[in-house]
């Protein structure tokens, strides 16, 4: 995959992983796709690093797919961890 597709890949991820993890985010549409973005590319490295088969060939495949949303998931949980709270 192409540089664009995985921008593309991330964005949707990013928002799916969004939906998926209730309550207010500290971040806007920027962080989203950021983290999208970043939980792509750490979901597609840790998924090739454990089932040993490289993730960027197919766009529309599931895996691929499964192993974005579940980095995105990962870094937003980690994002809200770190920024959640409102500083006094």
């Amino acid at each position: 995959m192409g540089i664009i597709a995985w921008i593309i890949l991330g964005l949707i991820a990013g928002v799916i992983a969004k939906l998926l993890v209730p309550g207010r985010d500290p971040g806007g549409c920027l962080i989203t796709i950021l983290i999208g973005i970043a939980g792509a590319a750490l979901g597609g490295w840790i998924a090739a690093e454990v089932f040993d088969r490289p993730f960027e060939k197919d766009f529309f495949e599931l895996k691929t797919w499964g192993a974005a949303i579940g980095g995105s998931l990962v870094l937003l949980i980690f994002y809200r961890i770190f920024f959640g709270r409102a500083r006094r």
